[in-house]
């Protein structure tokens, strides 16, 4: 059977995509593979089309359990039943039926952290695993070194199950990344196919305000006025929920929040909603999003600058995937600035903290139970306590156990950790204060040059915003609340958790 008639028979298409009858010939071929694809182009099909041709089970490494949940329910909605996802969320015997019948599935959708319990990995590595993909590949190396450490043991894992060929998909990746995928992946002399990021049918606008006052009138303004369906990001929990709340005091009563925060069955409903266009507008941390297959979304809102560039294009690629005219709007003032910074210092442990580690443990001969319970005393925040476990388990894996010496390259790891994220953000407060194409900005970013200028660029190049704005504004019931109480929720004691 061809794959273009499994193209049309499976997921009712005439014709491949841009880059897709490439890397499907690639995968096919058993070769490792890595694929950068903008948003939106059908990175899915990738091995979701193989997964019909190839004998064994494709192991699908996905981010979030909503992203994992989402496109099981559309494969299972496009006939597909061989196909499940497998997570600490789902009731246990719903898990154990899952491992007693894996055999039966062509596709599993798992996170990385669940890929490393021995009970799947050991049902894994008794099957025959055809493909091994890393949807989203680009958080190996954004969320690898700190955040999710598991990510960085997936080639470990993945050679646990019989090192089948893998497969990399992300649609953001500047060239460190790419080469950081590669490296911690452990590919074998990929092939490559590497293609745009540039999105022509969104149009980038920023706006700076001049009080935090002003920028949440700005929001309101914009959210009353602009199409939707629309994405509000920001930059942790509470302020999800102020803003809906503020939102919904002003008129727009169809808007909701998100965050990890929630419970996984009230995410999954909000998500559904929005989905079915029961909701205008979701507030949400980066948390939403990710691959959530809602073709209409017509703009996105950043009400807080995210930390580095790939993360920003990543979150506005969830306009405007049917193709049409949509808008990515910035909103800044000086007072999110401390917000990344903060984000920063309670992601890593410090060098005073590596130095209160080493006066609790000795370091030559302490054992693995030792150094944990030295992690747990010194009370670091939860990324920062994960980021040392991942160390200390990894020093003591070591043949050659030399205490000092793994000490000083760690302290070293992580100022050059923070140096790089502190270069990140650099380059994404330049962006938004620059006066030059913000497209062309935001390509050079990923090695690129513009080819052609589309009709609506930037408000740089010039574009007139009311083709995104509905013909009647919303009607707003403004109420005399309190914008200073409302706003120091928002940005001085903000849960950076997301």
């Amino acid at each position: 059977m061809s794959i273009d008639h499994i193209l049309y028979e499976k997921f009712g298409f005439r014709t491949f995509r841009q880059g897709q009858r490439e890397i499907i010939e690639d995968v096919l071929d058993g070769n490792d593979v890595f694929a950068m694809l903008p948003t939106g182009s059908g990175k899915s099909i990738c091995y979701q089309l193989p997964a019909y041709l190839l004998e064994g089970i494709v192991v699908v490494v996905s981010p979030l359990i909503s992203l994992m949940e989402d496109q099981v329910e559309q494969l299972r909605r496009q006939g597909e039943k061989r196909v499940c996802t497998f997570h600490s969320g789902m009731p246990y015997n719903l898990r154990m039926n899952i491992l007693r019948n894996l055999s039966r599935y062509k596709i599993l959708y798992v996170s990385p952290e669940t890929l490393q319990t021995d009970i799947l990995s050991d049902t894994l590595s008794t099957m025959k695993v055809a493909l091994f993909v890393v949807d989203e590949a680009h958080c190996i190396s954004q969320w690898g070194h700190e955040f999710r450490t598991d990510y960085l043991k997936l080639s470990e894992v993945c050679k646990r199950i019989g090192r089948p060929p893998i497969l990399a998909l992300t649609a953001t990746a500047t060239v460190k990344v790419k080469e950081d995928i590669i490296k911690l992946l452990n590919l074998d002399k990929p092939e490559m196919h590497i293609y745009s990021v540039d999105r022509p049918n969104i149009a980038f606008q920023t706006e700076i305000a001049d009080s935090s006052i002003e920028k949440m009138k700005i929001l309101i303004h914009y959210v009353q006025t602009l199409k939707g369906p629309g994405i509000i990001y920001t930059s942790s929990r509470i302020a999800t929920e102020t803003i809906t709340e503020t939102l919904k005091r002003n008129g727009v009563e169809r808007a909701a929040y998100y965050h990890g925060g929630m419970d996984n069955d009230d995410r999954l409903l909000i998500q559904k909603q929005f989905i079915y266009d029961e909701l205008d507008v979701i507030c949400c941390t980066n948390a939403f999003g990710m691959g959530i297959n809602k073709p209409d979304i017509r703009f996105i809102i950043h009400y807080h600058f995210p930390s580095n560039i790939e993360s920003y294009l990543q979150e506005i690629g969830r306009a405007g995937r049917d193709g049409k005219e949509s808008l990515a709007l910035m909103l800044y003032h000086e007072d999110d600035d401390f917000i990344p910074e903060r984000l920063i210092t309670s992601e890593l442990p410090t060098k005073q903290d590596i130095n209160n580690f080493s006066n609790l443990v000795d370091g030559d001969k302490a054992d693995l139970a030792l150094f944990q319970q030295g992690i747990t005393r010194l009370n670091l925040s939860e990324t920062a306590g994960r980021f040392l476990k991942f160390h200390v388990e990894r020093f003591f894996m070591e043949d050659e156990k030399d205490f000092q010496t793994w000490q000083d390259q760690l302290v070293e790891f992580i100022e050059m950790r923070i140096k790089e994220k502190r270069e990140r953000i650099r380059y994404m407060k330049k962006w938004i204060f620059s006066k030059e194409c913000k497209r062309e900005s935001i390509l050079s970013a990923f090695s690129e040059k513009l080819v052609r200028r589309p009709l609506n660029c930037c408000h740089v190049c010039g574009f007139s915003l009311d083709s995104f704005k509905t013909p009647t504004e919303r009607s707003s019931r403004l109420e005399k609340k309190s914008w200073e109480e409302e706003l120091s929720l928002i940005f001085h004691q903000e849960n950076v958790n997301v």
